[in-house]
Order: structure tokens, then C-alpha cells, then sequence
């Protein structure tokens, strides 16, 4: 049974990926722009997916107490 830390820690989950998926267009986008180095945003946004992924890690390891289920 899923408690409710579990359930938002699969959004952010989602979310992280979301942010991946930004990250790689990012790396994308430089690219085709003719970078040669990695893309200030691309390297905010694998921060930002560490970060939410950190998040949904801590929530899945909290006990949700007896009785405060639904």
C-alpha cells in the first residue's frame, strides 16, 4: 500500500525525469547552436533533478505513522 510520502515521492520522481528530458533539449539546442561546452542551463537543471530526485529518496525512507492513512 502506498502512503501518502510514497505518492509524492512519484510525482517528484516524474518531475525529475521532466527535468531530464529539459536538460538533454538543452544539450540539444547547444549543439545544433554550434557549443563546444556544456550549456549553463544544462547544468542547472541536472542540479535542480539531483535535488527533487534527493527529495523523492528521503520521502520514500519516512515511516508514515499508524492510523494517518487517507
Amino acid at each position: 500500500m502506498n502512503s501518502r510520502y510514497d505518492d509524492v515521492a512519484d510525482r517528484l520522481s516524474s518531475l525529475a525525469e521532466e527535468i531530464a528530458d529539459l536538460a538533454i533539449d538543452s544539450i540539444r539546442q547547444a549543439l545544433r547552436s554550434g557549443a563546444t561546452g556544456r550549456p549553463a542551463a544544462e547544468r542547472t537543471l541536472t542540479q535542480a533533478r539531483r535535488a527533487v530526485e534527493k527529495a523523492a529518496h528521503l520521502l520514500r525512507g519516512i515511516e508514515e505513522p499508524e492510523g494517518d492513512e487517507g
